[in-house]
């Protein structure tokens, strides 16, 4: 008979799968097997095609009935990068960290979860795991693959934690109970090209983009919440593709961002950019995509069942936050109350990527309190 799980080993060989999305690398086979020498029955999903896929995706289920809990996160990592100590797809421990492309985002929270579920195997009702390989890249077609499936399959969860690396400072310091949403913007204003000295003569796309970007800058969105931050709005690219001193250019181009609060919908964003866009450069065009919309997960049960387990353990008062990027987390709390928990994010997608192992540890103690908690054992 083995020995229970060690949540370090486990994240290490999910480490050593370079599972950059859209690939997959042999990362969720390594887990499937972990999780089903455990006995959960273990469902492979493929979705899409290229470019953005084929994807992996992964749904372990054991047990029957209510409370369903689920544990929902992603085995695809962002490109490694050069200039690494060692390879970052070769798991090295230094120092008491474990170094490696995913060790904090998210395979270390992943082999947390799955030892801390080998734990607590007498438990009544439903435990799942939900994976998906595509969260670092578009996201179409791996955790929205996952709830499609579910809804297929009559599979309904009544609790979700996502293991993302939420923590600040130490482990257990923040619990993320809702997210910002994301819209990305391209616009495009045409003009006619011309000699700078005959502006007459042309129609210069740059001022009106200027015009644009200048009312876009002073738009005021909203001043915040109890729980948000205030919406704000960042150009983040400007073209004009102009190498000529004396050429006023034939078209300029911008890029934005908008992380927004639950005071706004995506949706009305993007129709009020568009209606700025218009009035300045009536032949303009908008391309948006709206990435998620803005949620939150009320401060209830199970932001307090994840809190309470931390302090029995740590000591630590979680705080709740809802900053940060976007996470899967948007999908899932369409399904159930949703909240986010994970290991200490100051390396994630930097060169050296580390969590300490006593963290990695600390981390499967606490997903084991959880468990017990939420399944009143």
């Amino acid at each position: 008979m083995t020995g229970p799980l060690d949540p370090t080993a486990l994240a290490a060989d999910l480490i050593a799968c370079p599972s950059v999305t859209p690939a997959d690398a042999g990362a969720q086979d390594v887990l499937a097997a972990a999780l089903e020498a455990q006995g959960f029955t273990v469902h492979r999903l493929v979705s899409g095609d290229a470019p953005h896929g084929p994807i992996a995706n992964l749904v372990a289920i054991r047990g029957s009935g209510t409370p369903h809990f689920a544990f929902a996160g992603h085995t695809d990592v962002v490109p490694p990068g050069e200039g690494w100590a060692s390879g970052a797809f070769a798991p090295v421990i230094r120092d008491g960290l474990l170094f490696g492309r995913g060790a904090v985002d998210m395979k270390g929270a992943i082999a947390a979860f799955a030892a801390a579920a080998d734990r607590v195997r007498d438990h009544a009702g439903t435990l799942s795991l939900l994976i998906t390989g595509d969260e670092e890249g578009p996201a179409v077609h791996g955790t929205r693959a996952i709830i499609d499936w579910m809804a297929t399959n009559a599979v309904h969860p009544d609790l979700v934690l996502v293991g993302e690396p939420t923590s600040d400072v130490q482990l257990g310091d923040t619990i993320k109970i809702g997210r910002r949403g994301s819209i990305n913007a391209w616009i495009s204003v045409p003009g006619t090209q011309g000699h700078v000295a005959y502006p007459h003569l042309a129609d210069n796309p740059a001022t009106r983009l200027v015009r644009i970007l200048d009312r876009l800058q002073r738009w005021h969105l909203d001043d915040g919440n109890p729980w948000f931050q205030p919406s704000n709005l960042e150009v983040t690219e400007i073209e004009v593709g102009n190498p000529a001193t004396n050429v006023i250019p034939g078209i300029a181009k911008a890029r934005l961002n908008i992380r927004f609060n639950d005071e706004q919908r995506g949706i009305a964003l993007e129709a009020e950019i568009r209606r700025i866009v218009t009035e300045e450069a009536p032949r303009a065009s908008v391309d948006a995509v709206i990435s998620g919309e803005a949620f939150l997960t009320a401060p209830g049960d199970l932001s307090g069942l994840v809190a309470g387990a931390i302090r029995d353990l740590t000591g630590i008062e979680a705080t709740l936050s809802t900053t940060g990027g976007t996470s899967d987390a948007r999908f899932l709390s369409k399904l159930a109350p949703t909240v986010e928990f994970g290991l200490c994010n100051a390396t994630m997608h930097k060169l050296d990527e580390a969590a300490a192992v006593a963290d990695i540890e600390a981390l499967a103690d606490i997903y084991e309190a959880v468990l017990r908690k939420a399944f009143k054992i």
